[in-house]
């Protein structure tokens, strides 16, 4: 799996790029700034773009555009945003176009290389890998006609691991339950929050965009 890296701070890009060459990635290319990202990624069309939000040259939100500009013009390539800070607009305005191929991690996971590899996978891979401290804070909003609201503690507990891009199987290792337990929460989550089965939608994804919404 091939990835782009945007990150203007050197020491933490080289810390990025030696991790997950460890982990078995190939990095295609490094980057300390949006414009050069962006070129990177048409030159090179990798699997993953991982990208720093708050890059040069006003340090706010230059990786965050360059972001949605990548699913824009390459949706064949994942994008997988960091952030020192918990900022759930942020992630919000990532997965306007839809949570496939989508991730936002804080810069904290990265030490945890296992997790951080399986996020890079799942983005490159058209999944979702949102971080659990964003999920959590989404989930806390209080909203008028909140969806969430029918599901019961324990399917809120699933919910947050779907939305961190988790597997039915990953998902009843993590809460020590059946895989079969995993699947009616999963099943009662849809019908509650009014999601039939179809064959053109992705309905973990949609779970995903009706929480964020």
């Amino acid at each position: 799996m091939t990835v782009v890296i945007a990150e203007d701070s050197v020491l933490l890009r080289e810390g990025v790029v030696r991790l997950l060459g460890e982990a078995g990635f190939e990095i295609a290319a490094q980057s300390g700034n949006a414009d050069d990202l962006l070129r990177h990624v048409a030159l090179h069309k990798p699997d993953v773009a991982i990208v720093d939000i708050r890059m040069p040259p006003t340090h706010t939100d230059e990786g965050l555009v360059a972001a949605r500009a990548i699913r824009e013009r390459h949706p064949e390539t994942g994008v997988l945003v960091l952030s020192q800070y918990v900022e759930p607009a942020y992630a919000i305005g990532l997965l306007e176009g839809g949570a496939d191929g989508v991730g936002y991690l804080l810069k904290d996971r990265i030490s945890d290389l296992e997790e951080f590899a399986s996020a890079v996978r799942r983005v490159g891979e058209g999944g979702s890998a949102l971080d659990p401290e964003v999920v959590s804070q989404l989930l806390g909003r209080r909203r008028v006609d909140d969806p969430l609201d029918a599901l019961s503690p324990r399917e809120r507990e699933v919910m947050e691991l779907i939305a961190e891009g988790r597997s039915n199987q990953a998902i009843a290792d993590r809460m020590f339950v059946t895989l079969r337990a995993v699947e009616k929460h999963v099943t009662s989550i849809f019908s509650k929050l009014d999601l039939p089965a179809s064959t053109d939608d992705h309905r973990r994804v949609l779970a995903v965009l009706r929480m964020l919404r």
